[in-house]
């Protein structure tokens, strides 16, 4: 059986990228050089790798990173603050509220935030 080790994302500015997940998302950082971080959420790990110069970066649909939240209004204007985009609106289905933001480096984030029990 094969075991996913890390999700690799390329970045133009590693250090930056990992600021912005950490500090936007409260994600650990375990490593964090000029071209390489490792991040933890959990027991999933997030790994940002330097980009080569002539490597165009996609701003597609994929990957498409998902986090659950616990305030989804104060965490989308933190990441708007560090350079995030809202791709469309937040959106209030009956179980929650889910956001889509483009991060630093064109990277899909999906936020979804649970209704509390009442």
């Amino acid at each position: 059986m094969s075991v996913l080790k890390y999700m690799v994302l390329l970045n133009r500015d590693v250090p930056r990228a990992a600021q912005f997940y950490a500090h936007g998302l409260g994600l650990a950082v375990n490593v964090c050089t000029t071209r390489w971080a490792e991040l933890q959420s959990g027991p999933c790990k997030i790994a940002l790798m330097e980009s080569p110069s002539n490597v165009e970066l996609t701003k597609g649909y994929s990957p498409f990173l998902s986090f659950n939240v616990k305030d989804m209004d104060s965490t989308v204007l933190r990441l708007l603050s560090m350079g995030a985009e809202l791709d469309g609106p937040i959106k209030y289905p009956p179980q929650g509220k889910v956001a889509a933001l483009r991060c630093l480096d064109g990277h899909m984030l999906g936020l979804f935030e649970p209704n509390k029990p009442e």
